[in-house]
């Protein structure tokens, strides 16, 4: 028998998937690890596998990338870290195809187009185009919302980051909070609502009493939430992400008024919005590039190595304190 990949792993001290990374090119591969590979091949004898070859001659190199929807994108910053992390791992190798899952005809995929697909799930409704992804064996992985479905899934858990926000804002002594939601239909908000509402909870604080607006985790919506909020002369606002708040920002400071020292600011996502203003924001780290590289790695195992792994991976969210949240004496 030839040398194996398996051969050159175990010489390597590496995995079978790194070898495989190496020597297919894969970008994600350290460039000094890859060189050491290629050379204990070269020294092992290591013929590639003919059939193999003629199989992966085959395949199309195009990676889909759906969204739930692409006319509605909650923000741009998702579909910037979204490309950026799923590219730093394909590198060159792969076309990535972006496209909505609202504007999918049923019945039309192709699976000699793909390679493989990435669904960023936000809604329920999302499931009928999973399902016909599973029914014409496309290898898949779903990120940023929990399913239960025959793939992986890589996640964050948003309840429980949203929960850490309120409680930094409430152990911080504030009680006159208000909140500025994201768009209904999104698993996100709903999400996220059940995390604040849980910390109020905790904090003897009833949820009811406690003004709320929808927005739709863009700017604007951010600036005509805190509008209303204003009213209520809240001590602090939690908004669903980074771009709200800073939408929040410019309405807090059209009142005369000032973060942190009049109103308090919390986000989420940890975007850069330093685009907007210098304002250094207190939020939740929800790494959407960490998100898109984890869940490119494995359907990568998948479409290199045949490695059918549905685990579910859960990713941490990180409090990051900054200066807009001030102790209430």
């Amino acid at each position: 028998m030839g040398v194996t990949i398996k051969d050159i792993a175990q010489r390597a001290g590496v995995s079978y998937s790194t070898v495989s990374r190496a020597l297919n090119g894969i970008g994600s591969e350290n460039g000094e690890r890859r060189k050491r590979i290629l050379k204990i091949a070269k020294e092992m004898g290591y013929v590639p596998n003919q059939a193999a070859i003629h199989l992966k001659l085959s395949r199309s190199y195009v990676i889909g990338l759906y969204f739930s929807t692409i006319s509605k994108m909650t923000s741009p910053f998702v579909l910037h870290d979204v490309l950026t992390g799923v590219y730093s791992i394909v590198g060159s190798k792969y076309n990535i195809v972006v496209k909505g899952i609202d504007m999918h005809e049923p019945g039309t995929l192709n699976p000699s187009y793909y390679d493989g697909i990435i669904v960023l799930s936000q809604r329920t409704e999302d499931r009928a185009f999973m399902d016909e992804v599973l029914e014409k064996k496309i290898p898949m992985v779903v990120i940023c919302r929990k399913v239960d479905i025959d793939a992986p899934n890589v996640t964050t858990d948003e309840t429980k980051a949203m929960e850490k926000a309120m409680d930094y804002l409430i152990e911080n002594g504030h009680r006159n909070i208000c909140v500025i939601e994201g768009a209904p239909n999104l698993d996100s908000t709903r999400l996220r609502h059940i995390g604040w509402q849980n910390s109020a909870r905790k904090h003897g604080l009833d949820p009811s009493a406690i003004p709320t607006v929808s927005g739709t985790y863009r700017y604007a919506s951010g600036y005509q939430g805190a509008k209303l909020l204003l009213e209520y002369h809240p001590t602090a606002l939690l908004c669903f992400n980074d771009e709200m708040a800073f939408g929040a920002r410019e309405a807090i400071a059209e009142e005369g008024l000032k973060v942190p020292e009049d109103v308090s600011l919390i986000g989420f996502d940890n975007w850069d919005m330093s685009g907007y203003n210098s304002m250094r924001l207190t939020t939740v780290e929800r790494s959407m590039s960490e998100i898109a590289k984890e869940g490119t790695r494995v359907l990568l195992r998948r479409i290199e190595d045949g490695v059918e792994d549905n685990s579910r991976t859960v990713l941490e969210n990180r409090l990051i304190v900054r200066d807009t949240v001030r102790r209430m004496e």
